[in-house]
This record gives C-alpha cells, sequence and structure tokens, in this order.
C-alpha cells in the first residue's frame, strides 16, 4: 500500500526586475529550494491584477507568492508601492471569499538576495504544506445563487472553506 505526501503547488508573480533576478542568483549560484514552484514573471509587481491571484487558485495553486522590488528600488518608482496598497484591500476580500490569507505571500527581494529567494520559497511551501491542499478553488466558480431542481432560486451558501 503506497501513501502519497502532498506537494503543494505554489505559483510565485515575481517582479523582472528584482526577485526574478533574485531568484536567477539563487539557480547560478547553485543554491537548492523546493522545487514546488512555479514562476510566473511580470514586468512589475505594481500590475497584478487580484483576479490573476484568484485565477492562480482556480486552477490548482496551493499557495501563491507575490513578489517585487524592496521599496524605494522599484524600477517604475512606485509600482510596489501600488502592489502593497493592493494587497492591504485585497486581503480582506479573500477572508470574504473563505480563502486562508496564508496561502498567499508578500515579499521584497532584491536581485542580490538569492539566499532570501530560497529562505522564502523554502517556507512558503512549507507553511502551504501544512495548510493541506487547497480544494476550494473548485467553488470559487460556483459563486452565485443555487438553483433547485424544481426551478426556484435558494440561497447560495456562505460556506466556501
Amino acid at each position: 500500500m503506497s501513501e502519497t505526501k502532498f506537494e503543494p503547488k505554489i505559483i510565485a508573480f515575481l517582479c523582472n526586475w528584482c526577485t526574478y533576478a533574485g531568484a536567477d542568483l539563487a539557480g547560478t549560484g547553485r543554491k537548492e529550494y523546493q522545487a514546488n514552484v512555479r514562476i510566473i514573471k511580470l514586468p512589475c509587481t505594481g500590475g497584478i491584477d487580484p483576479l490573476f491571484l484568484i485565477k492562480a487558485f482556480e486552477r490548482g495553486a496551493d499557495g501563491i507568492l507575490v513578489s517585487g522590488c524592496h521599496p524605494g528600488d522599484c524600477h517604475y518608482n512606485s509600482g510596489n508601492y501600488h502592489a502593497r496598497r493592493r494587497w492591504n484591500v485585497f486581503r480582506p476580500l479573500l477572508e470574504f471569499c473563505g480563502i486562508n490569507p496564508d496561502r498567499i505571500q508578500f515579499s521584497w527581494i532584491s536581485a542580490a538576495e538569492g539566499g532570501k529567494w530560497v529562505e522564502t520559497i523554502n517556507g512558503i511551501v512549507d507553511a502551504v504544506r501544512e495548510l493541506g491542499p487547497f480544494e476550494s478553488y473548485q467553488k470559487l466558480n460556483t459563486i452565485g445563487p443555487e438553483v433547485s431542481v424544481s426551478g426556484g432560486a435558494t440561497a447560495a451558501s456562505s460556506e466556501t472553506g
């Protein structure tokens, strides 16, 4: 009898100028980190639409990392400040939707911090592994009023996870 161990799928939305370069530095420095991460490189974290995060969960992510330049180091001057403000507004919405906000982490990693990249990824993978698989994403497509078999509308369930 074989027992399969849960391996979380982490989607990382990375700034091209800082965090992606930091991840690349970790790779060229042959630093090892858990291979559960799938990287999506973007010009700036300030351009990340919160729907990208919801779509990642909908398509099977168990955890998400959004990482960009340190405050004051943004290639576009203020993109990381926009991302931080957006995150502060988005976090309560996640809780409202029944998504544990601990499944999404936000960090600042510069191009010279390959070691911090390794620590961050290993920490996220371990934390999400403890949370277990995120199976509520299947319910994200079903948000809305439920329709009974007899044709009358019933109230939507508020339990999402």
